[in-house]
């Protein structure tokens, strides 16, 4: 009997520890359970509304805070309450107001009752801080955007014998052609950008029908239905003034430098004519590249490039092979008038595509080694915020360094231009040309390789700006006296390009 009173015992002390254990942990999680009290919102008739509403009307520490009325006001939650609440203590602390001892005790009391909304806002403010302070440093992040572009131009050519002194006739006919352009732009700094351009052309050169390059379009060329890559190239800052651009294929040496007439130079909304996109000097040359660019100030800026036209020939690598270089001080003294001066040097690369045959090939294909400096200067000013004025001169100076007595050639060009903006609608662009193609003034070589006349090229084009993504440009310009050679009939060509972008 004693032993099982003992343990009848032991059972009953068991059983009231584990009792009054369980009690002891129901106590404390009841104590951690928030009052009902703390999980309502507060309405407009609570005294801790009514307190808060007090120091906003005193102190005007909150702005668009509902009025004393009771129409029209909400209840708050908790969170909301002490939001405002912490607003409007700051906003009198901010302005050191002088508050009586009533005063202090209503501020007191708010903020003993909802010391926890306080806190922990407090705690979720300091996080956002610290996450904004992070996106502002780290704030671009890696990304590539595809642009397009799309072309389409009926066009037309028109004049009696070619140029060429076939005694062949031009035919007149109209032609179709497009041009496809899928651009890839990426940065990883935010400052910098990595291009890659898909193209594919099928829009006539004007030289097979005409005979003269003088004809060509700005914006032709063949690529038989096929994409290719067009442009490669990566451009970043080396200091806040210095930007540095590498070229792996697509551009010529004009790419690499400004222009102090913009509204000629594109190929999708400037000039119709290879001649009157941009001075001819600065169309030597076309392919792999660097080039760097120097803003001293806001109104002058120095770009030198240099550009090897086949740098993948194991033969002749980047330095022996066909090269061009440009160097071009750009300034613009005031916000209507810049002028610029540009030097190029070239080897085996100094025809612009634009001039005479002669232009392009002075010494007959004699010459293997044909070194060429060239110097160039164009102005632009406006007359008004609409009416531009401006013109351009190029002269090139070809020495075939591999025949007897390195025979010279003198290669002159020269251009004026006018331009109207917002013609007819925002956006759109009348434009005027007249200008002398390439011409060789003189040669070493012997009289009979120098150009006997002189070719003008006259051009007018309106580019229509529909809206942000769709442009119509008719055009139509005139070569007279083609060749330089007055022998030959005048040729007309007219086009209707229609550029849409996305």
């Amino acid at each position: 009997m004693t032993k099982i009173r003992l343990i009848i015992i032991s059972s009953l002390l068991i059983l009231a520890n584990a009792t009054s254990a369980i009690a002891s942990s129901n106590d404390n999680s009841m104590s951690q359970i928030p009052s009902v009290s703390q999980l309502s919102d507060v309405s407009p008739n609570d005294w801790a509304y009514q307190a808060l509403q007090s120091l906003i009307e005193e102190y005007g520490c909150i702005s668009g805070f509902p009025d004393s009325s009771y129409r029209g006001r909400r209840s708050l939650t908790r969170y909301e309450f002490a939001a405002a609440l912490n607003t409007c203590m700051q906003q009198i602390q901010r302005l050191g107001a002088q508050i009586d001892r009533d005063t202090i005790t209503s501020i007191q009391r708010l903020q003993s009752e909802f010391s926890v909304e306080l806190t922990t806002m407090g705690g979720q403010i300091g996080q956002l801080e610290s996450r904004v302070a992070t996106l502002e440093d780290q704030q671009f992040s890696p990304h590539v955007e595809l642009e397009g572009e799309v072309i389409f131009a009926p066009s037309i050519v028109a004049g009696g014998k070619k140029a060429d002194g076939s005694g062949e006739s031009i035919d007149d006919n109209v032609v179709f052609g497009n041009r496809v352009r899928l651009t890839l732009e990426g940065s990883l700094t935010g400052e910098d950008e990595l291009k890659v351009r898909l193209q594919s052309r099928q829009i006539a050169e004007f030289e097979e029908a005409t005979g003269t390059q003088m004809s060509n379009l700005g914006f032709d060329g063949d690529d038989e239905g096929q994409f290719e890559i067009d442009e490669l190239g990566y451009q970043f800052p080396l200091t806040k003034q210095t930007d540095m651009t590498i070229i792996a294929t697509g551009e010529g040496l004009g790419d690499y430098v400004p222009t102090v007439s913009p509204w000629f130079s594109g190929s999708s909304d400037g000039a119709i004519s290879t001649f009157g996109r941009e001075n001819p000097i600065r169309r030597q040359g076309e392919g792999a590249g660097v080039g760097i660019s120097h803003d001293f100030n806001d109104y002058i800026n120095l770009s030198a490039a240099y550009v090897s036209t086949e740098p993948n020939d194991p033969e002749q690598g980047i330095f022996y092979g066909p090269h061009a270089a440009i160097a071009q001080l750009t300034v613009t003294p005031l916000d209507f008038l810049a002028f610029s001066f540009t030097y190029t040097n070239s080897y085996n690369s100094f025809n612009t595509g634009t001039g005479s045959e002669l232009a392009g090939d002075p010494f007959d294909d004699s010459a293997n080694s044909v070194n060429t400096n060239g110097y160039g200067a164009e102005a632009a000013i406006a007359l008004t915020p609409t009416l531009s004025l401006g013109g351009r001169v190029g002269y090139l100076q070809a020495t075939a360094k591999d025949l007897s007595n390195n025979p010279q050639a003198n290669i002159l060009t020269w251009a004026a231009f006018l331009a109207l903006e917002d013609v007819g609608s925002e956006g759109s662009v009348a434009g005027f040309i007249f200008g002398q193609p390439p011409k060789v003034v003189d040669n070493g070589f012997g009289g009979d390789f120098e150009d006997p006349d002189t070719s003008l090229h006259i051009e007018a084009f309106y580019r229509w700006q529909i809206n942000d993504n769709i442009a119509i440009t008719p055009g139509v310009f005139v070569v007279t006296n083609p060749e330089h050679n007055r022998n030959n009939d005048t040729i007309f060509i007219g086009t209707i390009r229609t550029t849409f972008t996305f």
